[in-house]
């Protein structure tokens, strides 16, 4: 994608320093990339219905936060203040004698957030794959019935996470990890919790190095501000990210071990090769980005298309695979696996489709349509002003990864993008690690750790996690400093990849 639709937004605009509102609107990070080449004809940031539309989104947004408090899921409110702020812009430029504007603005948003969608909805889908071919299960069960001690069940559960994040996604991982966790010291909060911890840490550190690893990632590698190579620089730091905390903690850890547990998982058929045609669509995207300079989205959707001739493949074949089975442990005598064919049902793709978290695309969808319709009312010009010209870049990336840390780090990424201010690869890289890694200093910070809680309900909680803040604020330090020294010849390095 080229990196022109994130080019500065309206530049002569007049940027208004209103005190606090504009802290309001650092906390929320207003803006999406699909704005930035769509100046607003008309500032509303002093206007009634400019408050009124911010005010509407903190509404909503606070809401979003509420969601285990007032159990309604995430995307209801966003997608209703959505449709309440573009509703405010349009009447606006439409009394004006310009709803061409308006309409722009907002095809240009909805396609930027397609792109997007529909790259998560095949990798949500190839994940749903194997999660249904039992590929977790399978990983799961062979570390519970290994017998390892509870230190190495630290370890081990937060190297996987942190290994598997980047190719997973961070939140797939941190679940599954957490799922061997809860099953082997089930009844040992205290170990329940540290190991989450490690799991959430180890999971969003390992994603902030890879395109693939995270929404934030994958919104840098889709605009053109870092090449899909350039990702793998930030490993070590990443990686120092993940180690500092996991250090201190393993030490507050007896080395015990669990009660062993038989669990026995088999792999359905097909499993290994729908992993290998997951990495094929990898390779699609990334060959055609780079290659071709076609959008990611491209190779994906052509990976859904091997996902779909394999799930043909899979139901035709069904009957011959299940009377050779039938035939080869009916000779062996082995009545479990018998028995087991009878519960074999068809691959589904669509199946797969239908059960992606469609409740976090919805909630995607609404935020990047609220603030989009917050930037193009000329939100922006403040923001970006605030950060970036009163402030130095190393510092504004820094904070902006703390802040991602109370805040969702989607919104807080778009701003950065539709800002597009003037940085070297070095800083678009830090800015990438901040933001992916800055979640973990809070249980709420991040999609991987508000997941973790609601499957590891109290044995990992907020203030659980909140104990070890300081320790994982170390970690976020160390890695920052890793990357600043690292890495400091890319920040000599300036324009889009």
């Amino acid at each position: 994608m080229s990196p022109a639709p994130f080019a500065s937004c309206a530049p002569g605009l007049p940027k208004r320093s209103s005190g606090a509102l504009l802290c309001l609107l650092l906390l929320i990070g207003v803006s999406t990339p699909a704005l930035a080449s769509t100046a607003p004809a008309i500032d509303l940031t002093s206007s009634f219905i400019g408050f009124l539309a911010v005010a509407i989104f903190v509404f909503a947004y606070a809401l979003v936060m509420a969601e285990e408090a007032i159990k309604m899921r995430k995307s209801k409110p966003v997608l209703i203040a959505a449709g309440i702020i573009w509703g405010l812009i349009g009447w606006v430029y439409v009394k004006a004698g310009m709803p061409a504007e308006s309409e722009s603005a907002f095809r240009s948003t909805l396609l930027e957030f397609t792109e997007l969608m529909l790259f998560l909805l095949v990798a949500m889908t190839y994940i749903n794959a194997m999660e249904e071919r039992r590929i977790f299960d399978a990983l799961r069960s062979w570390m519970v019935r290994k017998g390892f001690t509870y230190r190495a069940l630290f370890w081990i559960t937060g190297a996987l996470a942190f290994v598997i994040s980047p190719i997973a996604d961070n939140l797939t991982t941190a679940l599954l990890m957490c799922a061997v966790i809860s099953k082997v010291a089930e009844g040992d909060r205290r170990f329940i919790n540290l190991a989450c911890i490690n799991i959430v840490v180890a999971a969003n550190a390992g994603g902030a190095f890879s395109p693939f690893g995270d929404i934030t990632t994958l919104m840098v590698w889709q605009a053109g501000m870092v090449g899909f190579q350039e990702f793998f620089v930030l490993f070590i730091p990443a990686l120092v990210n993940f180690l500092v905390p996991a250090v201190i903690m393993s030490a507050f850890i007896k080395n015990r071990k669990p009660d062993s547990i038989d669990d026995v998982v088999w792999l359905k058929r097909g499993a290994i090769r729908i992993v290998l045609l997951f990495l094929l669509t990898v390779a699609t995207a990334v060959a055609g980005h780079t290659l071709l300079h076609l959008p990611p989205v491209l190779g994906m959707m052509t990976g859904l298309g091997y996902l779909q001739f394999f799930g043909y493949f899979l139901r035709r074949s069904l009957p011959r695979s299940l009377e050779r089975k039938r035939s080869r442990y009916t000779q062996r005598g082995d009545w479990r696996k018998l028995e087991s064919l009878g519960s074999v049902v068809p691959f589904d793709v669509f199946n797969r489709v239908a059960r992606a978290e469609w409740d976090t695309l919805l909630f995607f969808y609404g935020v990047v349509m609220c603030v989009g319709g917050l930037g193009f009312m000329g939100y922006l010009s403040l923001l970006s002003d605030a950060l970036y010209t009163n402030w130095d870049a190393t510092w504004a990336n820094v904070v902006l990864g703390l802040i991602s840390a109370v805040v969702d780090n989607i919104p807080v990424m778009f701003a950065v993008l539709t800002m597009a201010p003037d940085m070297s690869h070095g800083q678009w890289l830090l800015i990438t690690l901040t933001a992916g890694v800055g979640g973990s200093l809070l249980s709420v910070g991040s999609a991987a750790g508000v997941a973790v809680m609601g499957q590891a309900r109290g044995n990992y909680t907020f203030m659980g996690h909140l104990r070890w803040a300081p320790v994982i604020a170390l970690g976020y330090i160390a890695s920052v400093l890793m990357h600043l020294w690292l890495n400091a010849d890319l920040f000599l390095i300036y324009g889009p990849s």
